[in-house]
């Protein structure tokens, strides 16, 4: 089983920028979409994708946030995160499977001064109780999606001097490594292990030229699911947004 997670930065705008031709090239099976700011009843015909079933979640605020799964098999159920501040910026759905779940994400942005970040740490505590949840369940769980944060030092270009900007700060990446430490896999360390492996790049000073960006975007799941883990990787050739997907294949999935 593929599954692809790309912030697009705006679906509407990405399908201008080649997002059907990705579609077509890596066939995922599951696609789970970051940053739609668009209602399903917005969107053009051509982004009710054929033989996909579609689910969205929807901001209150027009325009932004925003998450949506794409899938070839029919989810026994999808649901919202389930906590209304939450909810009411579209941050996120829970698909149900008979393998697993999955949790696609677009994880709130700190922002400067910290502006955000109790908002941000109050969802990093509601996932993670989330996940325990289902582990806890007897469920393997996938989650995906745009975390904003950069965990270690070799996922952000100049983490000395980022180390006090939104996505690197002590919090964040305090929490990451506690997530992490407890029996959850970051899938694309599991393959590779060096610098400069980059999501995301600003669209200022020609950064995704110069690969000065960041990795903030995932594919996590339990420890004992992470023995279905076939590849995970980081699609960054693929543009159109400034993010690239991530990629992550399964094995021993019925789909």
């Amino acid at each position: 089983m593929k599954l692809i997670s790309w912030n697009v930065n705006g679906i509407r705008s990405v399908l201008k920028k080649g997002f059907l031709e990705v579609v077509r090239e890596y066939t995922p099976d599951i696609l789970c979409v970051q940053e739609t700011r668009a209602l399903k009843d917005q969107l053009p015909k051509d982004l009710i994708l054929e033989n996909y079933y579609s689910y969205f979640s929807k901001s209150k605020i027009k325009g932004y946030s925003g998450v949506c799964i794409y899938s070839k098999v029919k989810p026994i159920a999808v649901n919202l995160l389930g906590k209304e501040i939450f909810d009411n910026e579209g941050r996120g759905l829970i698909a149900y499977y008979d393998n697993f779940v999955l949790i696609n994400g677009y994880f709130p942005n700190s922002q400067a001064l910290r502006r955000r970040l109790v908002y941000k740490l109050d969802f990093l505590s509601y996932v993670e109780n989330l996940m325990d949840s289902f582990v806890n369940g007897g469920k393997n769980v996938v989650i995906c999606g745009d975390f904003n944060i950069a965990h270690t030092e070799i996922d952000l270009i100049n983490p000395d001097s980022n180390r006090d900007s939104p996505g690197y700060y002590i919090e964040e990446t305090t929490w990451l490594d506690s997530f992490l430490n407890k029996g959850y896999v970051d899938t694309f360390r599991i393959f590779n292990k060096e610098p400069g492996c980059y999501t995301w790049w600003s669209y200022r000073t020609r950064a995704r030229e110069r690969n000065m960006g960041w990795r903030i975007d995932y594919f996590v799941v339990n420890e004992f699911f992470k023995r279905n883990v076939k590849k995970s990787l980081i699609l960054d050739k693929v543009m159109g947004s400034d993010h690239c997907p991530v990629f992550l294949e399964l094995s021993d999935v019925v789909s």
